[in-house]
């Protein structure tokens, strides 16, 4: 399955998953702390910092029992707390994204794959 489907009384509504993706990158880039979105090389096991047209390569989505599964793999800001940073990014994508899709999420994953000083 390519998307997340749901039964309405209307009809059959499914969102694909690089939709949920776009939106939940969208809404991470607003939080404090988060400088962008991880590109990982597996190959050669770099990281780079995603610019915003390819923000979804960050992001896996994931359905399980009919609930999302989000990871995120970001790159924070120095000199912030990390968990502070992850608390923040995992109550508003969980309230946005719930809201914007009609679907519970189970679990948010983050991962940490850089930190980065802000000009």
């Amino acid at each position: 399955m390519k998307g997340s489907s749901m039964n309405t009384h209307m009809g059959n509504i499914t969102i694909d998953k690089e939709v949920i993706a776009q939106y939940a990158g969208s809404v991470a880039m607003e939080c404090f702390g988060i400088v962008g979105m991880a590109g990982v090389n597996m190959k050669d096991g770099l990281v780079k910092l995603l610019k915003m047209e390819s923000i979804t390569r960050g992001i896996v989505v994931s359905l399980e029992n009919n609930k999302l599964i989000l990871d995120f793999h970001v790159i924070v800001a120095y000199g912030v707390s990390i968990l502070a940073v992850s608390e923040n990014l995992i109550s508003n994508v969980k309230y946005k994204v719930e809201e914007f899709t009609g679907m519970e999420i189970e679990k948010i994953n983050i991962f940490v794959e850089g930190v980065r000083v802000i000009d």
